[in-house]
């Protein structure tokens, strides 16, 4: 397989989520405050090309950590963990991804965290597509605390720059972005 270039998977990163994921007009976030943008990550990272590119980023940004498996909340980061298995594999350094669900499975094993099982003392880091406030890498890294699994750190694709860093630090939670929403001239 071809070397590749981290800022050249940037570079063509950045262009696919500024001409097909970002939105302009007036939206309501999760949080339930309006925004004059939405960011749609998934819109990239269920392609091809927007999984390989994300993927390979992260991959390159974690390789001299010390980590058991990579993962995070449904569904933002169910196909980066994807993508992630499978270039990882493919690079010969695989690493285990795992997804949290915003609850317990009522059925079957009943698990919150989905994928190989993880042990009470692995460590970990959280990924997501986009970050606002955090919310949801919080509620997955208290699904993981729960079952003695340690996550220190958080990447994402976008950090949206209100209050994610500050939230997710509060909790022990170091957040790292490949790119910062002024990146897209907001």
């Amino acid at each position: 397989m071809k070397k590749t270039n981290p800022a050249e998977l940037k570079e063509k990163l950045f262009k696919l989520l500024n001409k097909d994921a970002l939105k302009r007009g007036k939206f309501v976030l999760s949080s339930g405050k309006e925004s004059n943008y939405y960011l749609d990550g998934r819109v990239i990272t269920l392609t091809p090309e927007g999984a390989y590119l994300a993927a390979g980023i992260i991959l390159d940004m974690i390789k001299d950590e010390a980590v058991d498996a990579i993962g995070g909340p449904t569904l933002g980061a169910d196909p980066i963990a994807g993508a992630l298995a499978v270039l990882s594999y493919i690079n010969k350094q695989p690493i285990k991804c795992f997804i949290v669900r915003k609850q317990a499975k009522e059925h079957g094993t009943q698990r919150q965290v989905e994928g190989p099982e993880l042990k009470k003392g692995d460590r970990v880091i959280l990924i997501d597509d986009v970050a606002t406030s955090g919310k949801a890498i919080l509620e997955a890294k208290q699904a993981l605390d729960k079952i003695g699994v340690i996550a220190g750190k958080a990447i994402v694709i976008v950090d949206r720059d209100q209050g994610a860093v500050e939230n997710l630090a509060k909790a022990g939670l170091k957040l790292e972005s490949i790119f910062q929403i002024a990146d897209f001239g907001l």
